[in-house]
């Protein structure tokens, strides 16, 4: 193998693929970099099993097409602080290294063994559907962060977020069985297939984080038996498929609560995260109290004291009082745009609906969070 090309371009393909090198595994191989040449174009491409990235970058090619695999974390760092000159990467006969030339920087390199080096799955020729990038993005931020991590649970479906692939419209749906996170997004043209897909919100995360990166305006989605596909130009993200039955999620959506506090975002969201200094640890409860058009809220801790704060309601609303963990409301609002939302309640001990206000980016957001049961 010998080729030639810029430094950037190669530091980019290795920041991106480098997002699914598998580190803490008790396969060493799964630490290294798979670097393919094929004609005028590279391809670094990383897995841990879980998630699969490759990314294409052009390259002078100098060799013929071929393969080799290097430690992911060391090319990292490398590439990181390599000068700003032409990369030139070459095999060196008859030792086992690989040069990376560089300006007046000269590395060489151990080679891992190829042939331990996984297989990686094979994008399908048919494509499942069309998103466009920064939909997806503000879908996986508004949504991935309600579902349990690894560490907290072994139901394995309540790691995981739920695509919902309808003719016109992807449904992103995360839970952790207290709280429900959910984005509706229009297709911008209809879906050549349909379903419903369980992959890893660790997954979905460090793909939201790629989309954040890269100029293409529309994801390429397809799937095969066990994995959904995520193609961005010259960058393809692969999620393993979670097989379990994802909870019925549509039950839980509260459809007429009759009580709507209407409220100004920023200003509940920071009165909420001032509750949560007294709130108790164990619980992390505030309490919502509504009487005469305004808003309560308020919170105590036998070993800190107590917080109250009153807010004015947009919109006069019927007395309640309800007890929710701070937590679980704040994640949400942080991450909102809306200029306001809405609150949607039962009683004291039903589920109440987030809603957005206006804001486009907001759109087709909802948020249902579970009470805590309190003797008032």
């Amino acid at each position: 193998m010998e080729f030639s090309c810029g430094r950037d371009e190669f530091l980019f393909g290795v920041k991106i693929a480098g997002r699914a090198l598998g580190r803490a595994t008790s396969m060493p191989i799964l630490a290294g970099m798979k670097l393919e040449t094929k004609k005028n174009q590279l391809t670094l491409a990383a897995t841990d099993l879980e998630r699969s990235i490759w990314c294409s970058v052009p390259i002078e090619n100098r060799g013929g097409d071929e393969a080799l695999v290097l430690n992911g974390e060391l090319l990292a760092k490398i590439a990181q602080n390599l000068p700003a000159d032409t990369l030139h990467l070459k095999t060196v006969e008859g030792t086992g290294k690989v040069e990376i030339r560089c300006g007046s920087a000269l590395f060489d390199l151990f080679r891992l063994p190829l042939e331990d080096y996984p297989e990686l799955p094979v994008l399908p020729s048919k494509r499942l559907c069309l998103l466009e990038s920064r939909k997806l993005a503000r879908g996986l931020e508004l949504v991935t962060f309600a579902a349990l991590s690894a560490k907290e649970t072994s139901r394995l479906s309540l790691t995981g977020v739920n695509l919902v692939l309808e003719k016109d419209t992807l449904k992103i749906v995360a839970t952790n069985g207290y709280r429900l996170a959910c984005k509706t997004e229009t297709l911008p043209k209809k879906a050549e297939g349909q379903g419903e897909f369980l992959v890893a919100a660790d997954s979905l995360r460090d793909l939201a984080g790629i989309l954040a990166q890269v100029e293409a305006e529309h994801v390429e989605v397809y799937q095969s038996e066990n994995y959904l596909f995520f193609k961005m130009g010259s960058i393809v993200f692969v999620g393993r498929l979670i097989e379990e039955a994802y909870p019925d999620f549509e039950k839980v959506i509260p459809r007429d609560n009759a009580i709507g506090l209407i409220l100004e975002r920023k200003g509940f969201l920071e009165a909420l995260q001032r509750a949560q200094i007294t709130a108790a640890e164990e619980s992390d409860a505030v309490i919502l109290s509504v009487e005469d058009g305004k808003l309560t809220i308020s919170s105590q801790a036998a070993e800190k004291g107590e917080a109250q704060e009153v807010l004015d309601l947009k919109k006069r609303a019927p007395a309640i009082k309800i007890s929710f963990r701070a937590e679980y409301l704040i994640d949400a609002l942080k991450r909102l745009q809306s200029e306001e939302v809405r609150l949607w309640l039962a009683d004291a001990e039903s589920a109440g609906l987030l809603e957005p206000g206006e804001s486009e980016a907001d759109q087709g957001f909802l948020y249902v969070c579970m009470p805590i049961r309190m003797d008032f």
